[in-house]
């Protein structure tokens, strides 16, 4: 095994859990949950994301890192058009969950504290849709990766 293979193996080991963790609590986990009162579903939800969101930043350092790394080892003028997409539309994911972090998930907690649960809700409904905005944005950044390598 060379250092290539390790950093796609870090960097897909990222996209995985990140991705995968979205795609679960949007497709599965919300709809489930959605029949609970506000009072009953906030908490379960601030457990969620309190064990979620530490991965997240895992998965990100691990993203940019071996992204970032693997483009150094070629030199960035040298690599492929996709990876420079590619590392627009991750860039871009990093942001969205930033603005998650530091915007709604902050009120979520905060509403729960204070048993507001129609604040809760909305902080809720918030990162509901950011992250739906990011599982768009990853399903482009892995048609970039994939068919972006043939056509870009």
């Amino acid at each position: 095994m060379n250092l290539q293979n390790f950093t796609l193996f870090l960097h897909v080991s990222g996209v995985i859990v990140w991705v995968g963790g979205m795609a679960f609590a949007w497709a599965c986990l919300r709809p489930a949950l959605a029949v609970l009162p506000p009072a009953q579903r906030i908490p379960v939800w601030i457990g969620v994301f309190n064990r979620f969101f530490p991965l997240v930043w895992m998965s990100i350092v691990l993203i940019l890192a071996s992204g970032f790394g693997k483009l150094a080892m070629i030199g960035f003028a040298n690599g492929p058009r996709a990876w420079h997409w590619m590392m627009l539309t991750g860039l871009i994911m990093v942001a969205v969950f930033v603005s998650v972090w530091f915007g709604p998930w902050r009120r979520l907690r905060q509403a729960a504290r204070t048993e507001d649960w129609t604040a809760g809700a909305a902080a809720l409904s918030s990162i509901r849709r950011r992250i739906g905005v990011n599982l768009v944005l990853s399903g482009i950044t892995v048609a970039i990766a994939t068919i972006g390598l043939a056509v870009l």
